[in-house]
């Protein structure tokens, strides 16, 4: 058990550094100039203090030099300055993700539970028209991009019925100390809405091919033998035999949850991680884009770990953890 746990902590490790080091050169090579984002669009700077900026953010060493001197930092527990928010990026990714987990988290759980009770509705209704609808709308969805889905949303239930905000996650004008947790909610319906649309067809579609199996099974035809009722054997087989694989599909979907969460933000102008990690690509906030980096992989590794350990829990015949 302990040398399989320092496995996969030597492989977080190897992840975390291949991650930096990937994302570090890309966003070195981006033609955007750091300085000018700094400074803001349109803003003239003269060379000195184009140059004094640069200083002052390490911007005029080496590529290697750079990357050496910010790796020193995180083992201190430094992850540097953000140039966008001009404080510290462990700070901003502590907010940013308390906003981020509250929609991922609703968006999980509403995938999990629409996704599962429509594979199980699929699956008993095998071939029939009621499957073949609900397979078909699945594998629309599944194919159709986030946030194309996300815009639909909003330009139907927020510009045209005018029923939910058209964007952010806390009403305008109003001082934080004044927000209710009612309009936070209210803020997150929509966003939380479309990201479950977009995760639930996976699961749906994953639960119906294990309700089919366990429908053909041995035990299932014995119990029909025995004159037991559709319900008795969806409450009694069906449900034991297929709940626990789809929650270790759902542990597994983390990746994909929180790259849904990055469009998702993006078209209802959410102030969540996914956010903040595109406003550092796009104004080369160098430090803050590793920070978000590091945590997101992390975030999914976390992800199939725990999906490890409950499919080890289910399946014994599974050796790693």
């Amino acid at each position: 058990m302990v040398s399989k746990i320092i496995k996969k902590i030597l492989r977080l490790i190897s992840l975390e550094l291949a991650v930096c080091i990937t994302v570090f050169v890309l966003i070195t090579l981006s033609p955007i100039d750091p300085v000018q984002s700094y400074v803001g669009a349109g803003v003239a700077v003269s060379p000195e203090q184009r140059e004094n900026i640069a200083e002052y953010w390490g911007l005029n060493s080496s590529l290697e030099d750079r990357f050496l001197s910010w790796g020193k930092s995180i083992l201190k527990g430094d992850f540097g300055t953000s140039l966008i928010y001009r404080r510290p990026v462990i700070s901003v990714i502590y907010e940013k993700f308390a906003s981020s987990i509250a929609l991922m988290g609703t968006a999980w759980i509403l995938s999990s539970l629409i996704g599962y009770s429509l594979g199980i509705i699929m699956g008993v209704n095998q071939d029939k028209p009621l499957d073949r609808i609900i397979k078909s709308i699945c594998i629309l969805l599944s194919s159709t991009p986030t946030f194309w889905v996300g815009l639909l949303v909003l330009i139907v239930f927020s510009v045209n019925l005018g029923w939910f905000p058209i964007g952010l996650s806390v009403p305008s004008g109003i001082l934080s100390s004044e927000v209710r947790l009612i309009d936070k909610i209210y803020h997150m319906i929509l966003p939380a809405l479309t990201l479950s649309l977009t995760s639930f067809a996976a699961v749906a579609l994953h639960t119906r091919e294990k309700v089919i199996t366990v429908l053909e099974s041995d035990y299932v035809l014995f119990a029909k033998a025995r004159g037991e009722s559709q319900m008795e054997i969806i409450q009694g087989h069906l449900i034991r035999n297929t709940i626990i694989p789809t929650i270790t599909m759902q542990f597994a979907s983390f990746s994909e949850l929180f790259g849904g969460s990055v469009l998702v933000e993006q078209v209802f102008s959410y102030p969540g991680l996914g956010q903040a990690a595109v406003q550092a690509g796009l104004r080369s906030d160098i430090p803050l884009l590793l920070g978000i980096a590091i945590f997101s992989a992390l975030f999914v590794f976390l992800g199939n770990f725990i999906a490890d350990l409950v499919y080890g829990l289910v399946d014994p015949k599974i050796k790693e953890i």
